[in-house]
């Protein structure tokens, strides 16, 4: 059985059973956004260091903080263990003494949000659904995508106009029915949202599926497992929507709830200083929600995130901070993440160390930091984006001579 004890309304508090509405009635679908709670104390029982080690080497080894019926039919099996990876080098390069790269490039689909889309997927088919939905920029919907071409589920997928060409050919290849939608990603999201009740597809989208966020949370679950003996001082997440953020937060927290790590690392939240709304409500409160802003960092390019007050809580709750990084900073850090570490993060992955450099230049965090920066998804997810970080080929005719002019311009 789930060990779901209750939802709770992240604005007014109310709280609902299982099985209940998705959102507050009482808050809109705006604002009520729900989170899900479990009986950690249950889940100690069983979920221990012991019973860890002869578990399968993925997120589903989380069972009793999963929000699913025993027994489950995982849609794919290697989702999560994805290394941790230490980068010396590019430690030095940002100016803290210890970094590591939590690698979710290595997902099936290259991309953090394997986590939720697989739980989704595996929800989908306990309820009977026959198809699911989703609004994304990319990552969310081919990583559904692939989930849903394993489980034999139909899925229909909403992008905006700006969807990078690598995702949506991820998309398209897993045989998804793709509407790209000409227009902003708020308005593919709301004619998402409308299509789902309309033909009463499972909505995968986290804004109105509190339950997604718990396989987001796997992330945290499993970094506070592979680094419970070395724990880092802080752990640093892009920010887009906000609840990636929130669910990797929750579950380091919810591992330490559990006894199997020692302590909760401080959340480092980072979002493009050109699109930083969460940062802003942070300050005040309340969202803007005019949808000012931009970057080119595609993934987190959402200038009203739905997700915002769990965003604002887990860096709150941690005793956290924030950092706004320029897209020219982001360029940076995804050359130097390639080459000095060697993983290739897409713009809104290498934002995680563009932020952790900005925290130490504004003195927010020390040189003597040890971090975990969360790479959410690879470089071949937004090749355009890439490209205009890392450059351009020389163009040399076929002689000799024209390899050592390059040689000798670079040396």
């Amino acid at each position: 059985m789930s060990l779901v004890t209750h939802l709770s309304c992240v604005q007014c508090g109310a709280r609902f059973a299982p099985g209940g509405p998705l959102t507050c009635p009482a808050c809109g679908i705006d604002e009520g956004i729900l989170d899900v709670h479990f009986d950690v104390a249950a889940a100690r029982r069983t979920l221990t260091r012991a019973a860890l080690q002869g578990r399968p080497l993925s997120h589903w080894r989380y069972a009793e903080l999963l929000p699913l019926e025993a027994p489950f039919d995982p849609p794919i099996a290697s989702v999560g263990w994805t290394p941790v990876i230490e980068a010396p080098r590019l430690a030095e390069a940002v100016g803290v003494a210890r970094l590591r790269l939590k690698d979710d490039g290595r997902n099936p689909s290259g991309s953090f949000k394997d986590r939720p889309s697989s739980l989704a997927v595996a929800l989908a088919r306990q309820q009977g659904a026959s198809a699911i939905a989703c609004a994304s920029t990319g990552n969310a919907a081919s990583s559904l995508a692939c989930s849903a071409a394993a489980a034999g589920l139909t899925c229909f997928i909403f992008v905006p106009g700006s969807v990078p060409e690598g995702k949506l050919v991820q998309l398209l290849a897993y045989g998804a029915t793709v509407f790209k939608v000409l227009d902003h990603y708020a308005a593919a999201y709301e004619l998402c949202h409308r299509a789902c009740q309309r033909f009463g597809w499972f909505n995968r989208n986290c804004a109105v599926n509190p339950y997604l966020v718990e396989g987001k949370k796997t992330g945290g679950l499993e970094l506070a497992e592979q680094t419970a003996d070395d724990p880092p001082d802080w752990v640093a997440c892009s920010i887009g929507d906000g609840c990636s953020i929130a669910g990797v937060a929750k579950g380091l927290r919810q591992m330490h709830e559990a006894g199997l790590a020692p302590g909760v690392p401080r959340m480092l939240g980072v979002q493009a200083a050109g699109c930083a709304p969460i940062i802003a409500a942070a300050r005040t409160g309340r969202l803007d929600r005019s949808g000012k802003g931009d970057t080119y960092a595609d993934s987190i390019n959402c200038p009203v995130p739905r997700n915002w007050r769990k965003a604002v809580d887990a860096v709150r709750r941690s005793n956290g901070a924030y950092a706004a990084v320029s897209d020219e900073h982001i360029m940076e850090a995804a050359r130097l993440t390639a080459r000095l570490a060697g993983v290739f993060a897409e713009p809104a992955a290498a934002a995680a160390v563009a932020g952790v450099a900005e925290a130490v230049r504004s003195g927010v965090m020390p040189h003597s930091a040890s971090v975990v920066a969360m790479i959410t998804g690879n470089g071949l997810k937004d090749v355009a984006g890439a490209r205009r970080a890392v450059g351009e080929p020389h163009e040399i005719a076929p002689e000799m001579s024209e390899v050592e002019r390059v040689v000798a311009k670079s040396s």
